[in-house]
């Protein structure tokens, strides 16, 4: 009798220990699956695929004056990077030269990750894009709803894209004044965004109301991308475009990490460029990259599935024409626009001695990537091999 008393009692206790245990293990389950939810969810960006191969006839027809632009804007191979020209992601010309690093005697090859700067604000638009594809967010969604503290009420995701919100650049409001920041310490997005906060930092011009191109917008746009992922930047960048595209050769910097590793920026004259406080914020440069992954970057935006029609077509409006000329900006991409019907979409970049020129032909389906780790603006000379390909009618007596 004893026994089946003590029996009889253990077995609410043991159907409660087996109740809990379910449950934590229900939970644990849950928050796996709630992970996986995000990471499956995240948009991202897929290969192009197949093209249409490029004749052994028609590289002879342009091989040939590539190489003499080649020879004639970097004579002696005095180039120091990398030079790539694709048709439908078939190389047609590439080159690469000089010093990755001058005090290790390490040489620039194609698998060698250099700062891409201003270029990266294509990368970050993408990812922005690829969200608002997805209806995570909105273009015309205010910023405020974002970045809660984002000072700025009429500033939108749109604005920010296409360099229409006014805010001054954070390297000039950082730069002189101890108060709002101490040079001494390394700047972050974070650090932006708060001192835009707190600081009474007042616009450059009333929003949306001129076009005037600004870092302190893609700061803010990676900061968004963070918040919506819930990944850092760096993270999201790379689950995003990088891995999916095969871009073995690209990442974000990581000023903490990576200073030792990465391929340092020189002078003209072949000093090399130290760091400085502003090397940490990230969207507007700060990525690594190479021709050709960046060459497979390109293609995936020429994709049918990139994004829907309606959202790529707004990509490639102009939003700084309230002054009357050619020089155009869209959401991420600089352009130009001939009164003749012809478009010309680039983006170059510039930071320390980091020069580079990505440039989309998208109706030849050619690709033109000029990238360089020593000071020089013979990187941006890349545009005059469009007429190569395409009807442009550049005056290169009068270019930037």
């Amino acid at each position: 009798m004893q026994m089946i008393f003590l029996k009889k009692t253990k077995i609410p206790q043991i159907l409660f220990s087996i109740l809990v245990l379910s449950s934590c293990g229900q939970n644990k389950k849950t928050a796996t699956d709630t992970t996986q939810t995000v990471e499956d969810t995240l948009p991202k960006m897929k290969p192009l695929g197949a093209e249409k191969p490029v004749s052994q006839a028609y590289k002879n027809s342009v091989v040939g004056r590539i190489n003499h632009f080649y020879n004639k804007n970097w004579p002696n191979n005095t180039m120091n990077g990398s030079f790539l020209v694709a048709k439908n992601g078939q190389i047609l010309f590439e080159r690469y030269n000089g010093f990755a690093n001058k005090n290790e005697g390490s040489k620039i090859t194609p698998e060698t990750p250099v700062q891409i700067a201003s270029v990266s604000k294509v990368l970050t638009a993408t990812a922005v894009l690829k969200l608002v594809n997805a209806g995570k967010i909105d273009l015309d969604q205010k910023v405020n709803t974002i970045l809660k503290t984002f000072p700025y009420e009429d500033c939108t995701i749109r604005m920010l894209l296409s360099h229409r919100t006014g805010m001054r650049n954070y390297a000039y409001f950082t730069d002189r004044d101890k108060s709002i920041w101490d040079r001494h310490n390394q700047l972050t997005n974070k650090d932006i965004l708060n001192i835009l906060a707190t600081k009474d930092i007042g616009l450059e011009s009333k929003t949306g109301t001129r076009f005037s191109y600004c870092n302190t917008n893609y700061a803010m746009l990676a900061l968004i991308i963070e918040k919506i992922t819930g990944l850092s930047y760096k993270e999201a960048m790379s689950e995003m475009i990088f891995k999916p595209l095969g871009m073995k050769n690209t990442y974000v910097f990581d000023d903490d990490k990576d200073r030792k590793k990465i391929v340092p920026s020189y002078k003209g004259n072949g000093v090399e460029i130290g760091f400085d406080y502003l090397d940490n914020v990230y969207g507007d440069k700060n990525v690594f990259s190479t021709a050709r992954d960046l060459l497979k970057f390109d293609r995936a935006r020429q994709s049918p599935d990139f994004l829907k029609p309606e959202l790529l077509k707004q990509v490639y409006t102009g939003y700084s024409n309230e002054r009357k000329g050619t020089k155009n900006y869209g959401l991420g991409i600089r352009m130009i626009n001939w009164e003749t019907g012809q478009n010309f979409y680039f983006h170059n970049g510039w930071w320390h001695g980091n020069t580079s020129s990505y440039i989309t032909l998208m109706n030849e389906g050619v690709t033109i990537i000029a990238l360089s780790n020593k000071m020089t603006r013979n990187t941006y000379a890349v545009r005059k091999l469009a007429p190569i390909f395409g009807d442009y009618p550049f005056n290169f007596k009068d270019e930037e």
